[in-house]
Formats: C-alpha cells, structure tokens, sequence
C-alpha cells in the first residue's frame, strides 16, 4: 500500500515541481527520445478522471510529420478562413481582464513586440504551430459528446503532463491555440469523427537564455481566492 503521508524533503521536491514549471515559449535543438515522451505520459496517466473513464487522448508529433503540420496551421492562419479562437467571454470580468492584460504587456514585453505591432504579434502567434520550436509536439483530443466534468478530467491529466514532464527536467508549453483549428488537424491526424481537438502543448528542453523563458508571471496570493469556513480567528476548528 502506497504511503499516506510524503517525509518532509519528498513533500519539498514535490513543491519545487510545481513552482519550477514554466510555459515555455523557447526551445534548444536538444532532441527528445520515443521512450522519453512515453515515460512521461505513463507517470501521467495516474490523473484522475470522473468513474475512472478517463477520457484524454494524447496525439504525439516530431519530424517531418510535426512540421508538415505546422506548415498546414500556418497557412490556415493566414488565410484566416476558421472563426476566430473564443477562449473567455466578452468582456472578461474585471478581475481576470486585468490579470490577462499583465500577461500581455509582459509576454510581448519580453520578445520586445509593441502594443500596437499587429505584424509583430501576428508572427509570434505563428510560432504556436511549430511548437515555439520544440523537438515534439502534442495534441490533445476528447470525445465532443463528453460534458464539462470529463473536460476538467483532461485538464487534470495535461496538468499531470507537465508535472511528470518537468519533474524529469523536461519543459513544456499548453497551448489552447490549436482548438480553433480542429478542421485541418482532425483529418491530418485521422482522428475518430467523434474526437475533438482540446489543446496542443511544446516539449523539450527550454532555451534558458531566451527573455521570454525568463520573464515572471506572478500568481494571487492564496489568501485572494480561498475563502476557509469553520475555522475560527486562531485557526481552530469552530466547536
């Protein structure tokens, strides 16, 4: 039977994982190995997922396949045929519409791309399609017929991908621009009619040199978005 409780310096190790990730936007030409991807995605397999139907389904690309269909993506984005990518509502709420707005001003901030640079950011947003320049690309689908709760399964099995990804000092990039443009993916892939693309995401080995692997995204303090119930001023369990 698997422990219950980590010791201290494992609970340590697993914190640092979490805080060390990064979406890395850069990537060396360091290759990476079939058994590689395969161990990672084992070790992520352990996610959860609602009745244990786990649901993801993981699409892996590298060479002349990967780049053939970056070259697709691109040709599509530029002729700008497929109805434009809906990832929130219009208008954000406030809050998150200004936490979006810093991700901005520092993403493009660190590439050195000005707010009103259209072209600029039009090239860097094509960059999403060869995988920011990773040697493997992965595409993430699920069954369109599945309801919110098994999304959040996927989610939690991406979000394992890349835990068990750089907990082996692999880097990776989710990447939520691919879902506009299942139309030219699906086919290419052969995937089932019933699938649909979720997200792709860059793995590799970052480029740590790169400005835009060495910018700082920072995160709400716990106390902004917890609300605790039933304990008292001190701490305490209320009676």
């Amino acid at each position: 039977m698997a422990p219950r409780e980590l010791p201290p310096g494992r609970r340590e190790d697993v914190d640092h994982v979490l805080k060390a990730r990064r979406s890395v936007r850069a990537y060396t030409g360091r290759p990476l190995s079939r058994a590689q991807v395969l161990d990672v995605l084992r070790a992520a397999a352990a996610a959860p997922s609602n009745s244990n139907t786990q649901p993801w389904r993981v699409h892996v690309l590298t060479g002349t396949p990967m780049k053939t269909l970056g070259g697709l993506l691109v040709e599509a984005f530029r002729k700008a045929e497929l109805p434009p990518s809906r990832h929130f509502p219009d208008p954000l709420p406030e809050a998150l519409g200004r936490r979006q707005a810093e991700f901005a001003q520092r993403y493009y901030g660190a590439l050195g791309i000005g707010r009103e640079d259209a072209g600029a950011r039009a090239r860097q947003t094509q960059r999403n399609f060869d995988f920011f320049g990773a040697p493997v690309g992965l595409i993430f689908s699920i069954d369109a017929r599945l309801g919110r709760h098994s999304w959040l399964d996927l989610g939690l099995f991406v979000q394992s991908v890349m835990i068990a990804a750089k907990a082996r000092g692999i880097d990776t990039c989710p990447q939520v621009s691919f879902a506009r443009f299942h139309p030219v993916i699906a086919p290419f892939l052969g995937m089932a009619p019933e699938e649909v693309t979720a997200c792709g995401m860059a793995m590799g080995f970052g480029d740590a040199h790169a400005p835009v692997n060495r910018m700082d995204m920072p995160r709400q303090p716990v106390e902004a978005f917890t609300r605790l119930v039933g304990f008292d001023e001190a701490g305490r369990v209320e009676a």
